[in-house]
């Protein structure tokens, strides 16, 4: 299956030691070889930057990996196909226009049985991934019910968000990362984790490369960083791993929604 990745920061961050770790599990650490993607919030707009080819091959993800660029919501994704043929159509992170923001979603799992149920009429799908098909049917059902106007309180849209996940986990694994580049959340099916870093800061080393950073030395006592991940990126640190249907709802890199009773 696919990996995620994903940051949420109270200053704007650069990803390259996280992306690092991840760019090795695409192809070298891990076998997830037929596409990787990643996208950069800065205000209302994002930088995007996808490859049909692996991560850890690709000359674009090495410039990502040399180039710190900065930003406070980052998604990120490394594909292992199983659904859809290996194309730049079927490379997360997927993105829609909705209520004047910018969705962007990725999805790690395989579902079956879902072509008749998960139907959308307003978003439709580009590529031909049970992914993005997820995707469009959420952003249907969210405009069904919310309309053509942003509620006032966003965190309601990510709650019955999170009831619709519930109904696509019914068909497979749905572990999923979406935000509307204020807030980012995180639902688990089987595998997902996050570990938020703030004062004091101390040294960390990813598991699947020899690469450490001082983060003491890279931040300033204010800062909070959010990292989630399929599975933990560092050796020496603490992640939170979550159980199947918790989510978590992110703002600047803190939380705001901790749903961690519903467990299966």
């Amino acid at each position: 299956m696919c990996e995620l990745l994903a940051m949420s920061a109270n200053v704007p961050t650069d990803i390259v030691f996280s992306f690092t770790g991840l760019a090795e599990r695409g192809g070298v650490t891990g076998p997830h070889i037929d596409g990787w993607g990643i996208t950069f919030y800065e205000g209302k707009g994002s930088r995007s930057f996808k490859d049909a080819c692996p991560s850890s091959e690709s000359h674009i993800a090495t410039m990502i990996k040399s180039f710190p660029i900065k930003s406070e919501l980052v998604i990120s994704h490394i594909r292992q196909a199983n659904r859809g043929g290996v194309a730049l159509e079927n490379t997360h992170p997927f993105m829609r226009e909705l209520w004047g923001k910018y969705w962007t979603y990725a999805h790690n799992g395989q579902l079956s049985g879902y072509e008749d149920k998960l139907t959308s009429l307003c978003f439709l799908p580009v590529g031909d991934t049970d992914s993005e098909q997820a995707f469009c049917w959420i952003l249907d059902k969210v405009l069904e019910k919310f309309g053509y106007k942003a509620p006032e309180d966003l965190q309601s849209v990510y709650r019955y968000i999170a009831q619709l996940a519930d109904q696509i986990r019914q068909f497979g694994v749905f572990n999923m990362i979406l935000s509307d580049g204020e807030f980012l959340m995180n639902y688990c099916s089987n595998n997902l984790c996050y570990i938020t870093r703030k004062a004091p800061f101390g040294k960390a080393k990813l598991i699947d490369t020899d690469v450490v950073v001082d983060f003491d030395k890279e931040t300033t006592p204010n800062d909070i960083v959010t990292v989630i991940a399929t599975r933990p990126l560092t050796h020496n640190e603490q992640w939170n791993i979550l159980k199947p249907g918790q989510w978590t709802l992110f703002r600047k890199g803190e939380v705001v929604i901790n749903h961690l009773e519903k467990t299966d």
